[in-house]
């Protein structure tokens, strides 16, 4: 499949999220999705404030990009949260060059095998909802094409989520990003089942987890939370050389 029609598809998938009842995490996660397919990055992650303006991770294309996006979180430095308060597109073509401003940040990124990093505000008019954050493996640039297609995919997005508040006012706003929050939640305990139960890693558990939610046409959040109450089998899911693992041994109760 050539780029073009990559293109035109990833944008026809996010186009067919702005009804009523999307699924916000879901959204997210396609956009970070085809952010990796469609531009010269290796890893893409999303950050959306809450009602407090507070910044939280809430997608992300790999395990390693989520963990740093929390890292920089954690250590309040790094080009997403300069791209937040700005407003603007923070580019670093290379990671080495910023030790200086973003010490922890720097040495963070370089450990995890990223060299550049390129924040795109999710943005309309004045108003700052989050960034997406596009991680390279090599120093330099993103081409003026990819910088441009990286921010469509980012406004398409956050129309999406903007439409809402214009739809149901502010307070729905807040309460559809808490929901992405307790979805993100949700999501992260089903991995955790999913990792046990497969003796898989958390990268592996969330693959697993989407693939099984696209082939079967169900939302992300629902599939999560099915796995983690129990009302959905999921040993189904798992390779046949995972179900055949015998259950984790019951712990001693002392007796």
């Amino acid at each position: 499949m050539g780029k073009e029609q990559q293109l035109s598809e990833a944008f026809v998938a996010l186009a067919d999220s702005l009804v009523a009842d999307y699924d916000v995490v879901d959204l997210l996660h396609r956009l970070a999705s085809h952010c990796v397919t469609l531009l010269n990055v290796a890893a893409a992650g999303l950050l959306l404030a809450d009602q407090r303006g507070s910044l939280q991770v809430v997608a992300a294309s790999s395990e390693t990009s989520r963990l740093l996006e929390l890292f920089q979180l954690q250590h309040d430095q790094g080009a997403c949260l300069d791209c937040y308060h700005s407003g603007t597109a923070v580019t670093v073509p290379d990671i080495d060059l910023t030790a200086g401003q973003w010490p922890i940040f720097a040495a963070e990124t370089l450990a995890a095998g990223y060299q550049s990093v390129h924040a795109l505000p999710m943005r309309l008019r004045n108003e700052v909802i989050g960034t997406l954050n596009l991680f390279g493996t090599r120093p330099g640039l993103l081409d003026d094409t990819d910088a441009r297609v990286g921010q469509a995919l980012a406004d398409v997005a956050t129309i999406a989520i903007l439409q809402e508040r214009a739809i149901r006012r502010s307070e729905i706003l807040a309460e559809q990003l808490q929901h992405a929050l307790t979805s993100r939640v949700l999501i992260e305990q089903a991995k955790g089942v999913l990792a046990e139960r497969g003796t898989l890693d958390m990268a592996q558990a969330f693959n697993l987890l989407r693939r099984h939610a696209r082939n079967t046409n169900t939302r992300l959040t629902d599939l999560a939370r099915g796995i983690v109450d129990g009302t959905y089998d999921s040993t189904a899911m798992l390779p046949p050389q995972a179900r055949c693992q015998p259950p984790p041994p019951v712990p001693d109760s002392g007796r």
